[in-house]
């Protein structure tokens, strides 16, 4: 599994010698991890507040509080086991997650690494097929434009899940750097859709949201949680491996944006989403 080292590493040609706008890139790229780290790290902390600690009290019921998806439905014993499941293994996704992209430990202790990487893609995997089975089996969403765009982010999960593995058994590095960071990107979906929340209702008053989930930009965010931040990684792979000084600058700038916006969204969102119901 990847790690941001290995992916600025990608950045410079063999031979070639490191400039400002590879500077720039580089530093961006660092501040984007921090941002992120920040952000996931409240979600994780939500996580084990509101769900892990009703989930291993038997409280299911608890989950209701929250607004928006019904969790607990009276009756339904696999059902809400499932939900359980994935609420619980989704931390442990997001932990493993961060952990891979902390290059002192892919550097010092590789091993780690390894182990860490399998739990990640594990647990991300776990995540797909039980939201599939949450969605068109119990009917968890609120609407089929919703359900549609949280199923193109499974396939999406295990397509790139599946390139990493065989990447990886195939010992071509690179590529398996790669095709792990699109997973971790894609793996992230739930945490973007809430950042891109609270960065769109801040900016525009809530302009295009449906109290149902039913508005243009409701439709918009249920496919742009997993294929925006991706078009992101991709351009930065792109320009890292072969752009020009004045393109690694202007995705250095994309870059300080994109971690401004995290950190700023990531922080309305422990007020207004988690915080609250904690």
């Amino acid at each position: 599994m990847p790690d941001i080292a290995d992916a600025r590493a990608n950045i410079m040609q063999p031979g070639k010698q490191r400039t400002p706008a590879t500077a720039w890139l580089q530093r961006s790229a660092k501040l984007w991890f921090v941002a992120t780290a920040f952000g996931q790290l409240l979600f994780i902390l939500f996580i084990l507040a509101f769900y892990y600690r009703s989930t291993l009290a038997g409280n299911f019921a608890a989950w209701d509080s929250k607004p928006i998806i019904d969790g607990y439905i009276q009756g339904d014993r696999i059902g809400n086991l499932a939900f359980a499941g994935h609420v619980l293994v989704a931390a442990a996704m997001i932990t493993a997650g961060l952990l891979q992209l902390v290059p002192a430990i892919r550097a010092r202790h590789p091993a780690i690494h390894r182990w860490v990487g399998r739990m990640f893609m594990t647990s991300a995997l776990l995540l797909a097929f039980g939201g599939l089975w949450l969605v068109w089996v119990r009917g968890t969403y609120m609407n089929l434009i919703g359900a549609a765009g949280i199923s193109l982010n499974a396939a999406l999960i295990i397509w790139f899940a599946a390139m990493a593995w065989q990447s990886a058994r195939r010992r071509q590095f690179v590529a398996h750097r790669q095709w792990a960071l699109r997973l971790f990107i894609v793996a992230n979906a739930v945490w973007y859709m809430r950042i891109g929340y609270m960065i769109w209702g801040i900016s525009t008053g809530g302009a295009g949201i449906g109290e149902a989930m039913d508005g243009p930009f409701d439709y918009f965010l249920a496919f742009g949680n997993s294929l925006v931040p991706l078009a992101l990684m991709e351009l930065y792979l792109r320009v890292g491996k072969s752009g020009s000084g004045g393109a690694r600058l202007a995705m250095a700038v994309a870059l300080l944006v994109a971690a401004t916006a995290t950190a700023g969204g990531s922080a309305a969102a422990w007020f207004v989403m988690w915080y609250p119901y904690i």
